[in-house]
């Protein structure tokens, strides 16, 4: 681990490869799992305030799982997340024509009736961020589910601070970045 800034990173993220190989999981990450997406308080915000726009691109099953849960949940130890269905899939998973999970938050982004493209932790996956009262420790969460994405970032070369680099930015900025890779570039 090292430090960079006001977080501490696991060298697991430059030292890992990585690149989503969503014919191989069919977004797993997305259906698996026994709690919902984190989130921050401003997402949790942001998420009540566009589900009007994202409704028309949810499953039935999300919609009632949303409209009986909350656009968020509290779920243990006062963290917000994203509410499941069933107790399995996220609410706003939706399926393509070849049962690939894929994010309706993101369909609806994408098709420019949103400006917010998804949750932060949905979007950095499969680096982990948790937020301390000093610091934010950045991990990266091996799953054998993302097995193939494993091996799809060690052919292509795709280490996962690479992979996720536009999360990234977005979450500690371009200067922050910047610096990341210059760490990555001396443990070569």
């Amino acid at each position: 681990m090292f430090q960079l800034g006001k977080t501490i990173v696991s060298e697991s993220i430059i030292e890992n490869d990585f690149v989503c190989n969503l014919s191989a999981c069919k977004g797993a990450c997305c259906i698996d799992g026994d709690a919902g997406a984190p989130l921050t308080v401003e997402e949790a915000q942001i998420l009540k305030d566009i589900y009007p726009k994202v409704k028309p691109f949810l499953r039935q099953e999300g919609i009632d799982a949303i409209e009986a849960q909350g656009t968020s949940i509290v779920a243990d130890f006062d963290e917000l997340e994203t509410p499941l269905i069933n107790g399995a899939d996220c609410a706003y998973v939706i399926f393509d024509e070849k049962k690939t999970a894929l994010c309706a938050i993101e369909e609806a982004y994408n098709q420019g009736e949103i400006s917010w493209k998804k949750p932060v932790s949905c979007h950095l996956y499969p680096i982990r961020v948790r937020d301390y009262t000093e610091f934010s420790a950045v991990n990266y969460d091996k799953w054998e589910i993302c097995d193939d994405a494993c091996s799809l970032g060690k052919e292509l070369q795709v280490p996962v601070y690479k992979f996720v680099k536009e999360a990234l930015i977005r979450k500690f900025g371009e200067d922050w970045y910047s610096e990341l890779e210059k760490v990555a570039a001396t443990m070569k």
